[in-house]
């Protein structure tokens, strides 16, 4: 390959990377959505990615290119999670793949189309699955907690990552909208869970199900990242099992009396004696 600083206009065997069809069922403003509505609109579509793979640089035909670029895409990880997006340099993750400049200038125009490409490998391991439909066999409670679990076992997997990302969001608004995009696929989909809850008695029905799921997922998402990436010390079995007392009680499916109708609101006090 010709390791020239000049990118070439049309790199030989390779193509910029197509912009992703739209994603159905799920949109930014889907947060602001009834939770009756939530239920029956929203379908089980993958979450939108983390960037846009069109930002992603060039894409390899051949099997050359392909691993190169997966070298350098491999070694731009380590250089982000170690230095920071900011403090990271081209000439710092080409010597980490072992290349020089003008290779990397083949696949990519700059550091924000690298960090795309770093995202879009890693987006997949850093998945949760989050809350699904509840059969009427199934344990909610249980549920939760091994949704929890999931999330919090893959923020600490992904700890550097995910601290790359609140840096990125901050100074790239590409990023930031991406990013928001794929927390509300997250959040709708829990009202749904939630919505589901309620129909069947077992959940709050005097919540609204799109505002519970956005701040028990805030919830969950902001003691994910006091643990992980600002080193707040706190075993992982205990933090899933208070995580999971907070959904269900918040939900009262510690208290069925509020899936049925009954209030939510405390006792009157006792009438002063006469």
């Amino acid at each position: 390959m010709d390791e020239t600083v000049t990118r070439p206009q049309a790199p030989e065997g390779g193509g910029r990377a197509p912009a992703p069809a739209a994603a159905s069922g799920v949109a930014p403003a889907a947060i602001s959505a009834g939770a009756p509505a939530v239920a029956s609109e929203v379908s089980d579509v993958p979450a939108p990615d983390l960037v846009d793979p069109a930002m992603a640089g060039t894409v390899p035909q051949t099997d050359r290119g392909r691993r190169t670029r997966a070298a350098i895409i491999a070694a731009a990880r380590r250089v982000f999670e170690r230095d920071g997006y900011l403090d990271s340099r081209l000439v710092d993750i080409a010597s980490e793949a072992s290349c020089s400049v003008g290779t990397l200038y083949t696949w990519f125009e700059g550091k924000d189309e690298v960090l795309a490409a770093v995202l879009l490998e890693a987006q997949h391991e850093m998945l949760h699955p989050g809350t699904t439909r509840f059969a009427s066999s199934d344990d909610p409670v249980a549920i939760v907690r091994a949704a929890n679990r999931a999330y919090f076992e893959a923020y600490a997997r992904n700890a550097a990552l995910n601290r790359l990302l609140d840096q990125v969001a901050v100074v790239d608004d590409r990023f930031h909208r991406m990013r928001m995009a794929r927390a509300d696929a997250f959040v709708t989909r829990n009202a749904r869970a939630i919505h589901d809850l309620q129909e069947r008695g077992l959940a709050d029905r005097g919540v609204d199900a799109q505002i519970a799921s956005l701040a028990l997922s805030g919830m969950v998402s902001r003691l994910a990242q006091s643990i992980y990436v600002h080193g707040l010390d706190a075993p992982v079995d205990e933090v899933v099992e208070v995580a999971t007392r907070l959904w269900t009680n918040a939900l009262g499916l510690t208290a069925p009396g509020l899936g049925a109708g009954v209030s939510s609101a405390p006792p009157a006090p006792p009438a002063p004696p006469r």
